[in-house]
């Protein structure tokens, strides 16, 4: 069976020119990406396909998920998300099965599923998690873009503070709603739901659902969090419902691996391999 990074970004060079060809944000001028939330430098080389391979060899893993996050605000200008499918589509093709994607916010063939950001999630899904079902595909919820940060805020507020929040409303929405609001389709919460595991005990005291029984269509994926955090995600759900994610290239992929091979072999097996093997096939 092979292993899975079931979280990455990878910019194909049809997304890039509908980057640099755009007037307003989102935006590439240079190696400069513009955001609402920033500008950011960013190394363009890590989107070419051949260093991605030379990448998944490093790490061990047979297969990347992709997916354009809805921080790049294609929900808003879709011709992003169309360059995207063009692209991504091409780069799958020439990858020799090293990659697969998850489309953006739409049901396509040959996709993985579809990645939607928490606010999509809340707002409902009734009828992508339709067309999914049908497809036999998943959900994969990210974070979107962030709230306006305060005034002088570090640099890191919006991934630290915001899109975690963005997660946790997510979960927290699907826990209330149960899995028949998204017609029983797997579902797989980025960022282990923003660490929503921590929240359960509060949930429980404040009058909340019995969220440590859930039905299992769930997932958590573990992009950026080390031993601690992962220890707390399987003391409360058990290795069934962990997926492993970097979102390389945004994050290092090494600390998450290094923690991971700390419970040992057998478990990184489960979450690399055997928990998204028997998800995506």
């Amino acid at each position: 069976m092979p292993s899975f990074d079931v979280h990455q970004h990878l910019w194909p060079e049809e997304l890039l020119a509908a980057l640099a060809n755009r007037r307003e944000i989102p935006r590439i001028r240079g190696s400069m990406l513009e955001l609402d939330e920033g500008r950011f430098e960013v190394d363009l080389d890590v989107h070419r396909l051949d260093r991605r391979l030379e990448q998944l060899d490093r790490d061990g893993v047979d297969v990347a998920i992709i997916s354009l996050p809805p921080t790049m605000c294609w929900e808003a200008a879709r011709e992003l998300a169309v360059a995207y499918h063009e692209g991504i589509e091409r780069l799958v093709g020439e990858s020799q099965g090293r990659l697969r994607a998850f489309a953006c916010g739409e049901c396509r063939p040959g996709y993985a599923g579809a990645c939607i950001s928490g606010r999509r999630l809340i707002a409902g899904v009734n009828g992508l998690a339709s067309e999914l079902a049908e497809a036999g595909q998943a959900l994969f919820v990210h974070p979107g873009p962030p709230e306006p940060a305060p005034v002088d805020a570090p640099p890191w507020w919006a991934a630290i503070v915001d899109y975690t929040a963005q997660m946790q409303a997510a979960f927290a929405w699907w826990i209330t709603q149960g899995p028949g609001a998204t017609h029983g389709v797997p579902i797989v919460f980025s960022i282990l739901a923003g660490g929503s595991p921590i929240q359960l005990e509060r949930l429980r005291g404040r009058g909340g659902p019995d969220a440590e029984s859930l039905d299992p269509s769930f997932f958590l994926e573990t992009a950026s969090y080390g031993h601690r955090a992962l220890e707390l995600c399987l003391a409360t759900y058990g290795v069934g419902q962990l997926l492993y994610g970097s979102d390389v290239p945004v994050v290092d992929s090494r600390p998450t691996l290094q923690a991971l091979a700390g419970f040992g072999d057998a478990l990184k097996d489960v979450v690399m391999t055997e928990n998204p093997t028997a998800l995506f096939g």
